[in-house]
């Protein structure tokens, strides 16, 4: 979903997603509305003292109170958040954000450490900074006397349940559900004698192991949807870093050269072509996307998606020009096999230009891609293949 940059901390912008709108008055909500039974964990595990009666008499009180403890919460979420980036930063890692979401927050680093000590130190930071955020509202929640005043209560109450939560935030983000923190040191720990991939499939496994043990006691063990929806994206998130790291492996010393269709077996279109022709020049040749040439320079691209948005009746009378992107997503020919794909998948396109300088000398797809790396799980590596229809001929189809 959408989200909008709030500020930044250490030159590191921090995002709302729009689904943290709605959970962040729906945490205030569920804490007013509970003050009373949270009240009484407080007294029993830290000896809070705090009468219940007094804060939850009054509505308004208590929904304010619900509030404040959101808020508090999380700032500790993003705080924690922070502790990753930092160190992540320590070891030359950029940060391209810190975002708040429905389930809390996340990191986002450009680029995965692969060097296992590096993550253990990420990984933990985030978990420490929560534990010590606990511990220094605790420290604050016992300087505050109760003198029987409801706002001293309040503060109280706000600052015995961080103490607490901030803990339990650190507890649970620290359980084996891979790509959780725990998870990731568990990665970092198994990498130590293992290979970087094999260790995250492993890590990946157990993540997926606890996400459904997490959501079977969401469904039947009393701990609602909220934690079956925390599993499903335990899982979906494991199962995707694991495929990631897997095909990063897979497409290790590969380059874009090494897979691309080269320029001359290219085939282009001209502005002046019917969207008609177009169409019916992808179904003969079973290409979905054409690079268009205008006086030996690329002008345009133009794919399948393109030429539908014309109306049928019409399409002898629209040209490709009127239909093209001539916003151009290009590559290097020596830029890697895998950065090619993270490039395509962030830009939503099914191909890019191998360009060297200004001239195109070929064209890698999805395809391509996908076809290099079935290759590689079959024989272990791209030496000695060529593109013939026993190997590679369905990368010179453009998905």
């Amino acid at each position: 979903m959408r989200s909008f940059r709030i500020g930044s901390l250490f030159g590191i912008p921090i995002k709302l997603d729009l689904t943290f709108l709605i959970v962040l008055p729906l945490f205030a909500f569920l804490i007013g509305s509970s003050l009373g039974t949270y009240v009484e964990l407080l007294n029993d595990q830290i000896g809070a003292g705090l009468d219940a009666g007094a804060l939850t008499g009054d509505a308004n009180v208590a929904f304010t109170l619900g509030a404040l403890a959101a808020i508090g919460l999380f700032v500790g979420v993003v705080l924690h958040e922070l502790g990753h980036s930092l160190v992540a930063m320590r070891f030359g890692f950029p940060i391209a954000s810190i975002t708040l979401w429905l389930f809390g927050g996340v990191a986002q680093l450009t680029e995965m450490p692969e060097d296992w000590k590096q993550e253990l130190y990420i990984a933990i930071a985030g978990p420490i900074v929560s534990i010590l955020l606990g511990v220094a509202s605790y420290g604050a929640f016992l300087l505050v006397e109760p003198n029987g005043s409801t706002l001293t209560a309040g503060l109280r109450f706000v600052l015995g349940y961080l103490a607490v939560m901030n803990v339990v935030l650190a507890a649970f983000n620290m359980l084996p559900g891979f790509p959780m923190d725990g998870g990731r040191v568990l990665r970092a720990l198994l990498a130590r004698t293992r290979p970087y991939a094999r260790a995250t499939q492993l890590a990946a496994e157990v993540g997926k192991g606890f996400a459904i043990l997490l959501g079977l006691f969401g469904l039947f063990g009393g701990g609602g949807l909220f934690l079956v929806a925390i599993a499903f994206f335990i899982y979906i998130g494991a199962s995707s870093e694991a495929q990631q790291t897997m095909m990063k492996a897979a497409f290790e010393g590969v380059t874009v050269r090494d897979i691309m269709t080269p320029g001359p077996e290219v085939r282009t279109v001209t502005p002046e072509t019917s969207v008609a022709d177009l169409i019916g020049r992808m179904f003969r040749e079973r290409h979905t996307g054409y690079p268009v040439v205008e006086n030996g320079q690329i002008v345009g691209v133009v794919t399948l998606t393109d030429a539908q948005t014309v109306n049928e009746v019409e399409r002898d009378a629209y040209r490709v020009e009127e239909v093209m992107s001539r916003e151009l997503q290009t590559i290097g020919p020596d830029a890697d096999a895998i950065d090619a794909l993270e490039q395509m998948q962030s830009a939503g396109v099914g191909r890019l230009l191998v360009m060297e300088g200004d001239d195109l000398i070929g064209l890698v797809s999805r395809t391509d891609l996908m076809t290099a790396l079935n290759i590689i799980r079959e024989s272990g590596s791209l030496e000695g293949q060529t593109r013939d229809p026993e190997s590679l001929a369905s990368a010179d189809r453009p998905a």
